[in-house]
């Protein structure tokens, strides 16, 4: 793709990497066929290579508007596009300088700004426990769109008393120890189970997602230099070997620090030295699925279908590993259509955008339920969880407590 950035595009500090990945672009159009807002909208500008214009228009000097904010907006992120772009274009990080491009041009209405403000704030809060113990009693009263974000919660149990060498850091996050604990805990028992022990270290801290992806991107950095500055010590002083992620998304978020910081030298250094010890919590336990296997005492679900999270096998390329891991360990996966298209979760995309989001959800259990019956869906992302629980009564769990069970006696 030929361009002509402005002048004022040319000077910004991100103007050679907008050139760079415009210029990679050669219109095909084979993302627009695993794009699933385009599947769901039909419209161009909701296509990857619509978007690409959008943002190109704007850093050749076409001022933007709210139709150019809207369709940015209605991008989900997953990332799928990159995945089928033959020629290599890294939508994502277009996508997250053109967004913050236009958020500085275009003023969103006062209804927009206090919808973002409230989730980032209340998301981001203390409060947010209370909240949600309050939601779950009254329930029946909450919206169904709301309610169905607050699955129910199983008990968290017994955590090992056990200390190994082999220690890691489990990061607590901004939602997941109120919203599901027993995902916690069950990483803390199976890691325990192979001979790992998960650094005891309370504080809980966001990941920075949650912000950046609602505008609050100065709030976001700040939340991500508190976690370099906490975790890249105890990495470099050995009291662990790894940061584990049981989230996809907060891994795949954290593994974009150095992208965040290129304008940063000093973190942006401490990023990149942290990015070699972010893993998931599967690329962890792959080494030791023969003997993790051996110790399952229970039997696991038959058949269950995995839905492999967008920022799991698009973002990170962990799903043949994630898929691999399973079947080692014992389950039998349903094999389904569109197991790559996003499920409408991505965060706080379901809350925002919930005419693309609900379609996107039902497309996905319709093509898991194509596949065959199934006993379960798995998973390695609790957005995803919440998102397709609300729309089956299947049940729908992340990986990581299925395998807990099954090691319970």
């Amino acid at each position: 793709m030929q361009t002509n950035l402005a002048q004022w595009a040319k000077d910004s500090p991100d103007g050679k990497v907008i050139d760079e990945i415009l210029r990679k672009c050669v219109h095909c159009g084979f993302c627009q066929a695993t794009c699933p807002s385009y599947q769901i909208l039909g419209d161009e500008l909701d296509s990857p290579r619509g978007r690409i214009y959008l943002i190109k228009e704007m850093v050749e000097g076409q001022a933007p508007t709210t139709i150019t904010q809207t369709h940015l907006d209605q991008c989900l992120t997953c990332r799928n596009c990159e995945t089928t772009c033959p020629s290599g274009v890294e939508y994502g990080k277009l996508l997250d300088i053109g967004r913050e491009l236009v958020d500085e041009k275009v003023k969103r209405s006062f209804s927009g700004r206090l919808k973002r403000k409230v989730l980032a704030k209340g998301l981001n809060s203390a409060l947010f426990g209370l909240s949600v113990r309050a939601g779950r009693r009254f329930r029946s009263v909450l919206p169904e769109r709301l309610a169905g974000k607050l699955p129910l919660a199983r008990a968290p149990g017994r955590l090992p008393d056990s200390v190994h060498a082999r220690k890691v850091l489990l990061p607590l996050g901004c939602v997941q120890p109120d919203l599901m604990p027993s995902i916690d805990a069950a990483s803390i028992r199976v890691l325990d189970a192979v001979g790992i022990s998960a650094y005891n270290f309370p504080v809980r801290a966001c990941c920075g997602a949650v912000n950046f992806h609602l505008d609050e991107t100065q709030s976001a950095l700040q939340q991500m230099r508190h976690n370099l500055d906490t975790w890249v010590p105890l990495l470099e002083t050995g009291k662990i070997e790894a940061i584990v992620m049981n989230a996809s998304g907060c891994g795949a978020f954290v593994k974009e620090y150095p992208f965040h910081f290129r304008h940063d030298p000093v973190y942006l250094e401490k990023a990149h030295y942290l990015l070699e010890h972010v893993k998931d919590i599967a690329e962890v336990l792959a080494p030791h699925a023969a003997e993790l296997g051996k110790k399952l005492q229970n039997k696991l679900p038959d058949p269950v279908a995995f839905h492999p999270p967008c920022t799991l096998q698009h973002w990170q390329g962990l799903r043949p590993l994630t898929e691999k891991l399973l079947a080692e360990l014992g389950f039998n996966l349903t094999v389904f259509g569109e197991a790559n298209l996003c499920c409408g979760a991505a965060g706080t995309y379901s809350l925002l955008q919930p005419e693309i989001a609900l379609p996107l959800r039902d497309r996905k259990l319709a093509a898991i339920d194509s596949g065959g019956q199934v006993k379960a869906i798995i998973t390695s992302n609790m957005g995803c969880m919440s998102h397709l629980q609300s729309g089956t009564p299947k049940p729908v769990r992340h990986w990581i407590e299925v395998v807990d069970d099954g090691l319970s006696t």
